[in-house]
């Protein structure tokens, strides 16, 4: 199943944008984001998609700090790109998450990792990293399992403007390494391949 996008006013505000995306009633259970001020509107993720996301959480709470989170539906705004994502995996300080009862500035994030679904990994190659790095998020894993050469794991990094620095890729199989403050090695002979 496909992503459903919902047309909206573009002479609406931001502002009117986010009332709207907080006050519908989506279907449940699916993940609802504003991508370039377009309300996308995708199902449930794939099992394989959320063992990937799991295994990746898991890693990362063995070396975050303790008033640390890793949230998974936690939505992040990026209003300069008319942006309201909801990472796969989002690793913010926790007193941060307490301020708001809908989304927090994807400023406060510390990694942001997206797993590509097959209808949707565009927004995880295009879209979402140039809000990411427009933010300022300090890095982005991209765990591309539809990869036009096969699935990847993908470092980003440095962000300036709206765009990041590729800082290492690895074939689902090989090793990733994210650096401080996290110094970990992800190994991707973990994550289920399609």
């Amino acid at each position: 199943m496909s992503a459903l996008t919902v047309s909206q006013d573009p002479e609406q505000s931001w502002d009117d944008l986010v009332r709207f995306w907080e006050e519908m009633e989506w279907p449940e259970g699916s993940k609802v984001e504003i991508i370039e001020g377009i309300i996308t509107v995708s199902p449930a993720p794939a099992p394989r998609h959320n063992v990937i996301a799991e295994r990746i959480q898991r890693r990362l709470y063995s070396v975050i700090p303790e008033d640390w989170g890793i949230y998974q539906t936690l939505a992040i705004a990026v209003p300069s790109r008319l942006g309201m994502l909801i990472p796969d995996l989002v690793v913010v300080p926790m007193p941060e998450c307490a301020e708001s009862d809908t989304h927090i500035p994807a400023a406060l994030a510390e990694l942001v990792v997206e797993v590509t679904s097959k209808s949707n990994a565009r927004h995880d190659r295009i879209s979402k990293p140039a809000a990411y790095a427009t933010a300022g998020i300090p890095l982005y894993l991209l765990v591309d399992r539809w990869a036009p050469d096969g699935p990847t794991a993908t470092l980003y990094g440095e962000p300036k403007g709206d765009v990041y620095r590729p800082l290492s890729t690895a074939k689902f199989g090989e090793a990733i390494k994210l650096p401080a403050p996290f110094d970990l090695v992800i190994d991707t002979s973990e994550f289920p391949v399609d």
